[in-house]
């Protein structure tokens, strides 16, 4: 996936338009490539399928999330997030945005 087909990227904090939780990105999907009995279930609002969707690590939780595009904001705060999976995939905090581990 390119930057220029997505809003958002990898280790960019972001605010959840309808829930108002901040997360950060860990993965990017081009289109939905979740279940359609998952999408009839959860994504209330039907979002399109055929634009990006984002795997989110929740602040303040332990859980992760499955993001449309048009659900997110960047989030204004640019403070941490604190997320027990964060360490695994980022290995600093600059400026706003975590960094990727290099594997």
């Amino acid at each position: 996936m390119t930057e220029s087909t997505c809003k958002f990227s990898i280790g960019q904090l972001v605010h959840h338009l309808l829930f108002d939780y901040r997360g950060v990105i860990v993965d990017v999907d081009a289109t939905f490539q979740g279940t359609e009995e998952w999408y009839e279930h959860m994504a209330g609002s039907r979002p399109p399928k055929d634009k990006p969707w984002y795997h989110v690590l929740v602040d303040q939780a332990e859980h992760t999330t499955y993001v449309a595009e048009r659900n997110l904001e960047p989030d204004e705060r640019r403070d941490p997030i604190e997320h027990p999976l964060r360490d695994h995939f980022f290995s600093d905090f600059q400026n706003g945005q975590y960094l990727c581990k290099l594997n």
